[in-house]
This record gives structure tokens, sequence and C-alpha cells, in this order.
């Protein structure tokens, strides 16, 4: 497996090959902002590609999830893992934006840890049917600070302004 990353990685062009990692699940801003910045772009540069490519899913992910999961709970081969799936994805996360609205959807999409980011935010939000208008700018601005804070811990504020 790693040796096929490692060839699409080489086939494509440093700026494409850092959008398609962000828009990962899992990988997002926190894997593609230090993968640019091994492939010699300067981290500020590596964090706006990798925002970007991490936001590409999130408009999808809000308008289709819903019934994807729906079609998906009635396949039984896979239903108790979705169940399971979704009720632990909104078991952790559901009680802080009913409680903060937007700003617990920003918050959660910010902090760049296991379990948070775009993917998460925008299932959730989903989920819990958030209106695409206040779930979008929510999304938005916590990844931008999610990649503030990946950019700076990684590179310091030196590194960030070359």
């Amino acid at each position: 497996m790693q040796g096929l990353v490692e060839t699409i990685l080489e086939a494509l062009p440093a700026e494409v090959a850092i959008i398609a990692v962000a828009a990962l699940p899992v990988i997002e801003v926190r894997g593609a902002i230090p993968l640019g910045v091994s492939l010699g772009l300067p981290p500020f540069y590596a964090a706006i590609l990798s925002f970007v490519g991490s936001m590409i899913p999130a408009p999808f992910v809000l308008f289709f999830v819903r019934p994807i999961f729906r079609y998906l709970r009635n396949k039984e081969s896979i239903k108790n893992l979705v169940d399971s799936y979704v009720e632990r994805t909104m078991k952790n996360n559901r009680d802080k934006i009913q409680k903060y609205g937007a700003l617990g959807l920003v918050l959660l999409v910010a902090i760049p840890l296991p379990g948070t980011g775009v993917w998460t935010g925008s299932i959730v939000a989903g989920l819990m049917n958030m209106r695409f208008k206040l779930a979008f700018p929510a999304i938005f601005a916590g990844n931008a600070i999610a990649s503030f804070i990946v950019t700076v811990l990684s590179y310091g504020v030196a590194g960030v302004v070359m």
C-alpha cells in the first residue's frame, strides 16, 4: 500500500497531491500540511492547499450523509457496523453541537485530533439536520483554525510566514 501511495504522489504535481490527500477522511489538514512541506512547499502554501482540499468533501457529506446511511442501514451485512459508527459519532459530539450550536461545530472541526475535523463535523451536522447555511460556514471556520494550529505546531510562527 505504501508503495502505491508513493507512486501516486510521484505522478501528481505536489499541489494536486496535497489537495487530494487533504480531502481524505482522518488525514485532512493534519497529514496534508506536513506532507506538503515534505514535498518542498512552504508551510503557508501547504496549509492553503490542504485547507482547500479538506473543504471539498464538506458540501457532499452535508447533503448526502443521511441518504447514504439510510441506504447502508438496509444492508444486513453492514447494518450493525453503520449503526455502531453513527451511535458512537453522535454520542461523542451531539451534546456539544446541541448546546453550542454552530460554535460547537466550529470547535469540533478546529481541534486537530483523531475523531474531529471536516469529515466528522460534516457527518454530525448532516445527521443532526443542521441547515447548510449554518453548518458550512462553521466547518469552514473550524477548518481554518485547524489549519492554522497544525501549521504553527508543526513549523512554528516563523515557518508559517515563510
